[in-house]
């Protein structure tokens, strides 16, 4: 059964006085439980899809559906709340908050959504030593390695218990071990959550350890 859903979807840019088309009439479908990768080159739009996907952008035309509901058709309000609920961001670089410690980091989305600071802190606190940062809670992003900062990312985009993983170039800022154990993280978690995940990536490893995987090219996507 289809957990995400795309029908010709289609988003392009104003670049000076020319209009770049980054994704046109794209469709997709991934079912509840895969764990999808996207490869493409570099500037091809896969930031850009996952972008629309996960309700951080908006498309010219076309629909995403996660689960039953239609992203495209939300007002903002809606979709800012329906993202923050159901859906797990980790990025290429990790955008954690340099003020704050390791749990405050993970805790942050609970608290947003309003979660009593109690449990919010439990709930970071199980994570963070679930993806062996149990010593690091109170580091600040500045005192931890990439690999601990990426390792702190994915709790923070599981600690709403999202249905749907979406990650962004997770490794491609990290060295080759670094990176394997991020991506061995990434699968086990990906079981453990019974999470829907969709990873743009530039890594083969990563790729081959997928479910399935697509390539994003000329604003489509391609079986491999």
């Amino acid at each position: 059964m289809a957990f995400v859903t795309v029908r010709g979807l289609n988003k392009s840019y104003s670049v000076g006085s020319q209009r770049i088309h980054v994704l046109r009439d794209l469709d997709l479908e991934v079912v509840t439980g895969e764990m999808l990768a996207i490869v493409g080159a570099s500037g091809v739009g896969k930031s850009t899809l996952l972008h629309l996907l996960g309700g951080l952008d908006r498309s010219d035309a076309g629909a995403v559906r996660v689960g039953d509901a239609d992203l495209t058709a939300m007002p903002d309000a809606a979709l800012v709340e329906f993202r923050n609920r159901n859906i797990g961001f980790v990025f290429q670089f990790h955008h954690l908050l340099p003020e704050f410690d390791a749990s405050e980091n993970v805790a942050m989305p609970m608290r947003i959504a309003r979660v009593s600071r109690e449990t919010a802190e439990r709930r970071a606190t199980e994570l963070l030593v679930r993806v062996g940062l149990g010593e690091r809670l109170a580091h600040r992003p500045a005192m931890m390695s990439g690999g601990e900062q990426q390792r702190v990312a994915v709790a923070r985009a599981l600690v709403m218990q999202p249905a749907l993983l979406l990650a962004d170039e997770p490794t491609g800022d990290l060295d080759e071990n670094t990176a394997d154990a991020l991506h061995r993280l990434l699968r086990e978690m990906h079981a453990e959550h019974g999470l829907t995940s969709i990873i743009a990536t530039h890594n083969p490893r990563l790729a081959a350890a997928c479910d399935r995987v697509l390539r994003l090219e000329q604003g489509t996507l391609h079986p491999i």
